[in-house]
Parts: C-alpha cells; structure tokens; sequence
C-alpha cells in the first residue's frame, strides 16, 4: 500500500503548497489587472495564461533553464544552499506554474464582477484603498477565488510533465501520484495503476465539483 499512499501523501503536500502560492500571487496579480487601465492588460494577461497551453516539457524545460545548477537563477541558489531539481520543491513550483492561470483567470473575473459603487462609497467612508481591498473588493470576489483555488488545487494534483522534468521519479521523495502512475505502467503494474489512477479521478473530480458548485451564479436576464 505504500505505491499509493506515499505517492498521495506527497501529491496532497505538492498540490496545496503550489495552490497555496497560486491563491496569493494570483489575486495580487488578478486585482491589478482588473485595475489597470492600458492596451497592454491584454498582452500581460495573454503571457500568463500560457501556462494553459504550451506544453509541460516546454515549462519544465524553462524551469531548468531558471533552476538548474547553471541555469540563471539556480547557480545563485546552488551557492546559497538552495537545490530544486529533484527536491520535492521543484513540485511545487512546477505545479504552481502550470495551475497559476486557473486562479489569475478566476480571481480576475471575480473582481471585475464587483460592483465599483460598493468600492466608491467605502472611500467615501474613509476607508483607504487596501482597507477597501481586504474589507469589500476581496470578500465580494471570494467565491470565485476560492473556485479558482479549487480548480488549480485539481490541476496541481494531475500535473505530470514538468513535475516529471525538474523534480524527477524518485519514490518517497519526488515521485508523485501521476508520476507514480506512469511509473508503474512502465513496469507492467496494470492493477496498481489503475487504484492510483482511480483515487486521483476521484480527487479532482470532487475538486471540480466543489469548485462549480462555488463558482459566482449570475441571474437569469429578464426576457424582452
């Protein structure tokens, strides 16, 4: 029973860290853009929605390219102490990456749904921006970030091919549910995948569930 359980156990870790990143980096950058007013929002928001859509080897070859021991970022770490590749924290930034447009996207939505008069008239109490930010913009936008989390939490969860390329397969300590699963496909393990393949469905898809069922409703139209 370890094949599963250690692989969910660290899956589980991985998931809510890069989740956990994702919530926080997210709404900064979400709340920003919902502020910013120029022609280049689109562009800034084009660039951090790739994740999506480029393939995991491609940002798994970019996160070696930052954090390897002669990438740009990781020769400075390797001299402080710090190693990400094959640490169960390359996970982590590899799954926070990919899972990060599905909380920026979300968070984005939710605040552009609020009411700007709400915000106005807080100002108009005294209220200074972060103030507004923290006492009316976030709790009004929390249901769709939270949904956001949700669905990023799922994605984290089944991310396999950048995880694959920075943290490596190493059992107990780097290999994941969804590396796991591939592992033992590999090996001919047929009945041990398909329990893991089987706990993860079951994961995300309660993940999926409960993100929809949180996810902001909008009010029928009246008819004309």
């Amino acid at each position: 029973m370890d094949g599963l359980w250690i692989p969910l156990a660290l899956s589980l870790k991985v998931a809510a860290w890069a989740t956990a990143i994702d919530v926080v980096l997210g709404v900064a950058v979400a709340w920003g853009l919902s502020r910013w007013r120029s022609p280049a929002r689109e562009l800034v928001d084009s660039i951090l929605t790739l994740p999506l859509v480029l393939p995991p080897t491609v940002l798994g070859y970019y996160l070696l390219v930052l954090f390897g021991r002669r990438g740009v970022l990781g020769e400075w770490l390797d001299r402080i102490g710090i190693q990400l590749v094959f640490t169960w924290q390359g996970a982590v930034i590899a799954s926070a990456l990919v899972a990060f447009p599905l909380v920026q996207k979300a968070a984005r939505t939710a605040f552009e749904a609020v009411d700007p008069q709400m915000e106005s008239a807080a100002r108009v109490l005294g209220l200074r921006e972060m103030a507004v930010f923290f006492r009316v913009s976030l709790p009004l936008a929390s249901r769709g970030i939270v949904a956001g989390a949700l669905l990023a939490f799922a994605r984290a969860m089944g991310e396999f091919g950048a995880t694959l390329m920075i943290a490596g397969n190493l059992p107990g300590r780097t290999q994941t549910l969804s590396v796991a699963i591939y592992a033992a496909v590999q090996a001919g393990d047929d009945a041990g995948a398909g329990v893991m393949v089987a706990v993860t469905s079951v994961t995300c898809v309660a993940a999926l569930l409960l993100a929809g069922w949180l996810a902001p409703k909008h009010a029928p139209r009246a008819s004309a």
